[in-house]
C-alpha cells in the first residue's frame, strides 16, 4: 500500500513539473508573440509616418507646379494682348 501511495505521489508530482514546463513554453511563446505585435505596429507606425512626409511632399511639389503653370499662362496671356494691341496699332497707321 506504500508503494502505491508513494507511486501516486511520483506520478503526479512527475505530471505536475510536465505541466509547468508546458505552462513556461506557453507563456514564452506569447510573451514571443506579443512583441512581434508591438514590433509589428511600431514598424506600421514609422511607414504611416513616412508615407504621410511623402504625401506632404508631393502636395508641396504639385502646389509649386500649379504655381509655375500659372505663371507661365499669365505671361502667355500678356504676350497675347501685347500682340493685339500691336496689331490693332498697324491697322490704324495703315488706314491712315
Amino acid at each position: 500500500m506504500k508503494r502505491l501511495f508513494l507511486g501516486a505521489i511520483a506520478l503526479m508530482f512527475a505530471v505536475s513539473v510536465t505541466s509547468c514546463r508546458d505552462t513556461k513554453k506557453t507563456e514564452d511563446t506569447a510573451n514571443d508573440a506579443v512583441e512581434e505585435v508591438k514590433d509589428a505596429a511600431e514598424e506600421a507606425k514609422e511607414a504611416a509616418e513616412e508615407a504621410v512626409e511623402d504625401a506632404k511632399e508631393a502636395a508641396n511639389e504639385a502646389m509649386e507646379d500649379a504655381e509655375e503653370a500659372v505663371d507661365s499662362v499669365k505671361a502667355a496671356v500678356e504676350g497675347a494682348v501685347e500682340a493685339a494691341g500691336d496689331a490693332v496699332d498697324a491697322v490704324k497707321e495703315e488706314a491712315n
